[in-house]
């Protein structure tokens, strides 16, 4: 019996040991509250230092360098200049004023030039100089027969008899042809002849980088032969008022 009970108590103390090593692990349990870790005391791990190192490293340029552009600044309009302007050709000093009052007497000097010059000669056809009897006798048969004619009284061609003078050089020929036909030693000659002329000179002012010069010398080429647009050198002798 003794030995029964002494069995029987090492088994129980075989089943303590084997369920106590065997058996769930017991759960400690805290009875004070413990504060959670906050998130800046949290080391990031590998993957998040690279992630973040890759976000601060500026991105290498793909193959083009970035250069900067320089603002332009706006282009200035250039302030108007004092231009020496001449027209002509006209026929008198009077038309010369008129043609300035046409142009509402721009700018404030002005001056009409007088000048001779050496035009185109014409084409005349005329009957040689002769004794002077003989050109009388000759000049009065073409005036009974209704030609118009001349004689000529001075210069190197005097007792000439003049036919006409013509600019065109074939009107000149076909006049000399018809007047062989009448029998008459005619013959081509020309006609040398100077003329006096007037030209308007007067200041404006033009700004010369905005095209208004171009545009002057347009506009006064279609009503001028002559037309000269210059920066001043001097300034024009003021007359009186037109």
């Amino acid at each position: 019996m003794r030995w029964f009970a002494v069995a029987l108590l090492l088994l129980n103390a075989a089943l303590w040991f084997y369920s106590d090593n065997t058996g769930p692990k017991r759960v400690a349990i805290v009875s004070e509250r413990q504060a959670l870790p906050r998130v800046t005391d949290l080391k990031p791990s590998a993957q998040n230092d690279d992630i973040e190192a890759e976000a601060e490293t500026p991105s290498e340029p793909s193959g083009q360098l970035a250069v900067p552009v320089e603002p332009v600044p706006p282009r200035e309009t250039s302030r108007p200049q004092t231009f020496c302007i001449r027209l002509g050709w006209f026929d008198s000093a009077d038309a010369a004023l008129a043609g300035y009052r046409a142009l509402n007497q721009p700018g404030t000097d002005y001056e009409v030039l007088e000048k001779e010059r050496e035009l185109s000669p014409l084409h005349w056809v005329i009957v040689p100089p002769q004794p002077e009897d003989r050109a009388l006798e000759l000049f009065r048969s073409l005036q009974q027969r209704g030609i118009d004619s001349y004689l000529v009284t001075r210069g190197e061609n005097r007792n000439a008899i003049s036919l006409g003078l013509f600019e065109s050089r074939q009107a000149a020929e076909n006049v000399l042809e018809e007047k062989k036909r009448q029998n008459l030693n005619a013959i081509l000659a020309n006609f040398p002849r100077n003329q006096i002329s007037y030209a308007l000179v007067f200041e404006d002012q033009l700004s010369p980088d905005s095209g208004a010069v171009e545009a002057a010398e347009m506009d006064y080429s279609e009503n001028f032969d002559l037309v000269e647009i210059r920066r001043c050198e001097g300034v024009a002798t003021r007359s009186e008022n037109p």
